[in-house]
C-alpha cells in the first residue's frame, strides 16, 4: 500500500477518535483568548494578570507531555488517552465557577497536564497505527485541532450573546470529552511500530535532532497561540467596543489555519516535509509584513491573520513528519519534543501579555516577526543537519 491510499476500514475507525480528540484539544486551547477578558472579571484580576493561565496551562503541558511520554511506552496507550479526556470534562467544567484568581491558575495548570497526554498520545499512537505512511493522517488529526480551533471563537461568540456570559461555552465543551472517552476506551490499542533508538545510534545525532525539533515547535506554537490567545485583545485595544469584529478576527486565524491543514493533507503525499516547512515560514514572514508596511490599510490585519493562519498550519505535523523520516519514533521522543512546544507555548504568550500592557499593543506583531526569523534560521540549520546524518 502506497502512502497516499487509504487505510483498511477498522485502522480508520481506530484513528476517528483521535480526530474528535483534537477538535475538543483546539476548541480548548482556542477558547482562552476570546474569554480572558471575562476570566479576568469573573477572577477580579488585570488582563496582565489573568494571562497567566497561558503559562500555567503550558507548564502543565510540559509536565503532561513528560509523563505522557513515559506512560504510553509502558502501558496500552487508549486507556491513558480515554482518562485524560475524562480528566479535561471534569477541569474544563469547573472553569466558570471559579472566582480567584490563584484558584483558577491551578486548574488551567491541571488541565494543561491532562491535554499534554492526550497531545502526546494522538502524535505517539497516530505513528504506531500508520509507521511511515502516516503523513496525510498525522496532518489530518492537526487539521482537526485547526477545525476545532476555528470553531471555538464562534461558539463563544453565540453563547455570549445568547446567554450574557461564557458559562455555557465551558460547559460544552466538557460534555463534548465525555463520549470521545467512552469511544477510545472501546477500541485496542495500537503497539508501538519502531524500537527505541540504541544507545549509540542516539550518541551519533538523535539527541540533537530531537532537541533541534523541540526547538522548532518551541518558536511555531509559540507563534501559533500567542497570536490566538492576544489577537482579540489586540484588535480591541486598537478599535475600542469592535469586540465582535475582534471575535471574527479570530475564528478567521483559526479558521485560516484549518483550512490550512486541510490542504496540508494531500499535499503531505506529494511534497517532502522540508520543503512544506520552508514554504510555512516564507509565507507567515509575508503575512507578518503586510502589517508592518500597510499598517493603517484597513484590509491589513485581516490579510495578515488569515495569511498567518495558512501559512504556518501545516508547520507542527511537518515538522513532526519530518522527524519521523530520520529516526524511530516513540512515547519518549515525542514527549521531550513536545516539552519544547510547550515552553514556548508558555513563554510568548505570557511576554507579549507584559509588554501588551507595558509598552503596548503593537509589541505583539514585532515579538511575532522575530520569532518567525528565528524560526527560518533554525529550520535551515535542521535540514542541513538531517542531511549530514544520511550522509554519515
Amino acid at each position: 500500500m502506497n502512502s497516499s491510499s487509504l487505510p483498511s476500514e477498522p485502522k480508520v475507525n481506530r484513528v476517528l477518535p483521535y480526530y474528535a480528540a483534537y477538535v475538543v484539544l483546539g476548541l480548548t486551547l482556542a477558547a482562552f483568548g476570546p474569554t480572558l477578558p471575562n476570566l479576568a472579571a469573573q477572577t477580579g484580576s488585570r488582563l496582565g494578570q489573568v494571562s497567566l493561565i497561558f503559562t500555567a496551562n503550558s507548564l502543565g503541558y510540559i509536565l503532561g507531555s513528560m509523563l505522557g511520554g513515559r506512560l504510553y511506552d509502558r502501558l496500552p496507550g487508549h486507556p491513558i488517552l480515554a482518562a485524560a479526556m475524562l480528566g479535561i470534562a471534569v477541569l474544563i467544567f469547573s472553569i466558570p465557577a471559579l472566582s480567584t484568581l490563584w484558584v483558577l491558575v491551578l486548574v488551567v495548570l491541571l488541565l494543561g497536564i491532562a491535554l499534554g497526554v492526550l497531545d502526546v498520545g494522538g502524535n505517539t499512537l497516530i505513528v504506531w497505527q500508520f509507521g511511515s505512511q502516516v503523513r496525510p493522517y498525522m496532518n489530518a488529526m492537526h487539521f482537526s485541532f485547526g477545525l476545532g480551533a476555528f470553531l471555538s471563537p464562534l461558539l463563544i461568540d453565540r453563547v455570549v450573546v445568547t446567554s450574557g456570559g461564557i458559562n455555557w461555552a465551558y460547559w460544552l465543551l466538557a460534555l463534548l470529552a465525555i463520549p470521545i472517552a467512552v469511544w477510545v476506551i472501546r477500541l485496542p490499542s495500537p503497539v508501538p511500530h519502531n524500537e527505541e533508538p540504541k544507545a549509540g545510534e542516539t550518541r551519533r545525532g538523535y539527541s540533537r535532532l530531537i532537541a533541534l525539533a523541540a526547538g522548532l515547535l518551541f518558536l511555531n506554537v509559540g507563534a501559533e497561540l500567542t497570536f490566538g490567545g492576544w489577537i482579540f485583545s489586540y484588535t480591541v485595544a486598537l478599535h475600542p467596543g469592535a469586540t465582535t469584529t475582534a471575535r471574527l478576527l479570530n475564528s478567521a486565524y483559526w479558521g485560516a489555519l484549518a483550512v490550512g491543514r486541510l490542504v496540508s493533507i494531500p499535499l503531505a503525499t506529494r511534497l517532502q516535509p522540508r520543503n512544506m516547512l520552508l514554504l510555512d515560514i516564507l509565507g507567515a514572514l509575508a503575512s507578518l509584513a503586510v502589517v508592518a508596511v500597510l499598517p493603517e490599510w484597513p484590509p491589513a490585519l485581516w490579510i495578515a491573520t488569515m495569511g498567518l493562519g495558512l501559512s504556518i498550519a501545516s508547520f507542527f505535523p511537518s515538522v513532526l513528519n519530518y522527524i519521523e523520516s530520520a529516526m524511530p519514533v516513540t512515547g519518549r521522543t515525542t514527549g521531550i519534543i513536545l516539552v519544547g512546544a510547550n515552553a514556548g507555548s508558555m513563554i510568548f504568550p505570557w511576554l507579549v501579555g507584559q509588554l501588551f500592557e507595558g509598552i503596548g499593543p503593537h509589541t505583539l506583531m514585532i515579538t511575532l516577526g522575530a520569532n518567525v526569523l528565528v524560526t527560518l534560521f533554525l529550520l535551515v540549520t535542521t535540514i542541513r543537519y538531517v542531511r549530514s546524518l544520511a550522509g554519515s
